[in-house]
């Protein structure tokens, strides 16, 4: 039984206020997203309920009860006041996803302070220029982390405090402080800080195009929304076992891989390792996980080592699969039902949104390469890229806009409120993503504003392009973006990783330009494909587009502190 009977009835019926009374939260009153993701689950009756099974990349495993969870971050919030952490400072995690990392984001929610969560992946300068933005004032990290934050600190003054979760004493240096999450002492009767609805809670940095990194800055009135498309959208109910691959350094990461499974007492499961299909699978399989969360990138890499290592693998448990991240190729769709008998259902949002905006809702039809329809609550449309209206005609393309006002909406970018008030125009917040919306509701992604390619005065969006290169059966992964060009203005150029089995060669470019020109027009027909060994891609599995196409065009880069490899 699903978590709701009909899109249409939901949409109906649907207020915000839902939420806030399945929360037992009323307006005026202090709302803290780290009370509401433990405390709370705890006086529900929840206290011995696991919260978290966690496993590392070596077999290692560890496992928490909501009550664990509760004494824990309140274990961890009393030591960082001990620390001298003031409420609405920044606290910034820089760890690999262990338990530290979710029940930490916990405790610091629960002080007050402003959670900073960044990948651990990241190198010193990617470090330095997020610290620096938000005047930092305390680091959790870990030992093989250490070695980068000592490289920057003296040039981040307003760092007090390096807290280290897995090291000895004797090896730490001027402002370093141990902090051993399990030999804290247990504060049983923790008061939580009384924040409100819009009081700061997270902080994450997001890349633009161009210029410095952004910091886009929740509130914790968010949980409102993260809470409610939790529950209908990836349709979190009491006795599921639910796994998000996504690292906390990413929103996906926080708002559905701590806040939603929790605020919905919802048992998550965490595998701290890196992609390999066998690997997930043996997850699956072992912790009987019932929701999965993952990515385009990561399914087609999944898609990439065939159907044969799927049925090696008891993945019966599975019942509802979502994907988020870039826009999900109908054949992954399409696969995903060969191989788990369940199709994935997209979902659209970003960081600045802080929650699912556009989705396939459990049970509606899907239209595989269609992102599906607004959530309730969310008035959406795609507006006139001249006149920024909003266009009534089917299948016409345009920037796809939402009406300011849900719950965890942005309030602004740290230190950048001009920046902030440039995604606004008539009215509207402004994804900076291009779609169009058919007859029957349903919107289609088009490609990012600054990734359509203009040939000959045709706009061609690069996903349709990649989505038909990804159905020849030679091609594992694709990147289309416009080349220069002295007759057309642009053409589509194709970067194509090759599937194992597959050798480059000329003929099989002709092939591939020939497949896509039968299966959409000559106008998208890729004029250029280059074989490569992997694509630019960011640590949330976007391809960067962006990257390529400014090579072609020997343009600025701009930020690639979120590459993957960087």
């Amino acid at each position: 039984m699903r978590n709701i009977t009909s899109y249409e009835d939901l949409v109906k019926n649907f207020d915000w206020s839902i939420a806030e009374k399945e929360l037992d939260y009323q307006k005026g009153n202090p709302i803290n997203i780290g009370w509401y993701c433990s405390d709370r689950n705890c006086l529900k009756g929840k206290a011995n309920k696991i919260a978290l099974m966690w496993e590392d990349y070596n077999g290692k495993t560890k496992t928490f009860t909501f009550n664990d969870i509760r004494l824990f971050s309140n274990s961890i919030g009393t030591f960082l006041q001990q620390q001298g952490i003031q409420p609405e400072e920044r606290v910034c995690l820089f760890m690999d996803r262990v338990p530290e990392l979710y029940i930490g984001f916990l405790g610091v929610l629960k002080i007050g302070a402003i959670v900073q969560p960044l990948f651990s992946a990241f190198g010193p300068e990617s470090l330095f220029t997020r610290l620096e933005n938000a005047q930092t004032s305390a680091i959790i990290t870990q030992k093989k982390h250490l070695s980068k934050v000592r490289k920057i600190i003296h040039d981040l003054p307003h760092l007090r405090k390096i807290f280290v979760i897995d090291s000895d004493e004797t090896s730490l240096k001027d402002k370093e402080v141990l902090l051993e999450m399990e030999k804290l002492p247990k504060n049983e009767n923790f008061e939580c800080y009384p924040t409100y609805a819009e009081s700061p809670s997270v902080l994450h940095y997001t890349s633009g195009t161009t210029g410095q990194p952004k910091g886009a800055q929740h509130v914790h009135y968010s949980i409102i929304a993260q809470y409610i498309t939790a529950k209908y959208v990836l349709d979190l109910q009491e006795n599921d076992i639910y796994w998000c691959n996504a690292d906390p350094g990413w929103v996906t990461g926080t708002s559905y891989g701590i806040i939603g499974p929790w605020s919905n007492g919802v048992t998550q499961a965490v595998l701290d390792s890196g992609f390999n299909s066998q690997k997930w699978y043996e997850f699956i399989q072992k912790y009987r996980i019932t929701v999965w969360y993952s990515a385009p990138t990561a399914i087609r890499l999944l898609m990439r080592d065939g159907t044969d290592l799927v049925k090696q693998h008891d993945l019966s448990s599975l019942r509802h699969l979502c994907s988020v991240g870039e826009p999900l190729n109908a054949e992954a769709v399409i696969w995903s039902k060969q191989a788990f008998g369940l199709e994935f259902h997209d979902t659209y949002w970003q960081t600045e949104t802080g929650a699912i905006v556009i989705t396939n809702f459990p049970g509606m039809p899907i239209k595989p390469g269609s992102m599906g329809k607004p959530f309730p609550g969310i008035t959406a449309t795609v507006l006139d890229l001249q006149t920024y209206e909003p266009i009534t005609t089917p299948g016409k393309v345009g920037l796809i806009a939402l009406k300011p006002g849900w719950p965890s909406q942005i309030r602004t970018y740290w230190n950048n409120e001009e920046g902030f008030q440039k995604k606004f125009k008539n009215g509207w917040y402004i994804c900076g993503d291009r779609a169009s919306i058919d007859s029957d509701g349903y919107f289609w992604f088009v490609g990012r504003d600054d990734d359509v390619i203009n040939t000959g005065g045709h706009l061609v969006g690069p996903f349709e392009i990649e989505s038909a290169l990804l159905e020849h059966p030679a091609v594992a992964e694709s990147a289309a973006f416009a080349k220069p060009d002295p007759v057309n203005m642009e053409v589509v150029k194709a970067c194509i990783a090759l599937k194992p089995g597959y050798e480059p060669s000329e003929d099989l470019k002709l092939e591939i330009m020939n497949f896509v020109r039968k299966k959409l027009s000559p106008l998208a027909m890729p004029q250029e494909i280059e074989f490569v060994t992997s694509l630019p891609k960011t640590r949330s599995g976007k391809i960067l587009r962006r990257v390529l196409r400014a090579k072609e065009f020997n343009e600025p880069i701009g930020d690639l502190s979120t590459l993957e490899n960087d």
